[in-house]
């Protein structure tokens, strides 16, 4: 077998393929990490934005039903005064 000579020692080549194997896996593993969190980040991001326009159309929501509450007692208002007009009306009748 061959054998390449460090300072250590001596290292075999099937110790050095090992080696060589190892590191291949670890890059690879790295490769794959790097992959998967560049897709959870996109889908941060892809979240992070429908959390965004869910908001904008909670205020649109909010406004809207504001409004609602709004001319609901304008609607009131008017109902009374309607009620009134008739019962002054039935007066003179």
């Amino acid at each position: 077998m061959d054998a390449v000579a460090t300072p250590s020692g001596t290292i075999t080549a099937d110790e050095f393929l090992a080696l060589e194997q190892k590191v291949l896996r670890a890059v690879t593993m790295i490769r794959q990490e790097r992959e998967a969190r560049a897709a959870v980040e996109a889908e941060l991001a892809n979240a992070k934005n429908e959390i965004n326009e869910l908001h904008a159309k909670l205020a649109s929501a909010g406004a809207a039903q504001t409004e609602v509450d709004t001319l609901t007692r304008e609607r009131e208002a008017v109902r009374q005064r309607v009620e009134k007009m008739l019962a002054q009306m039935d007066e003179l009748l």
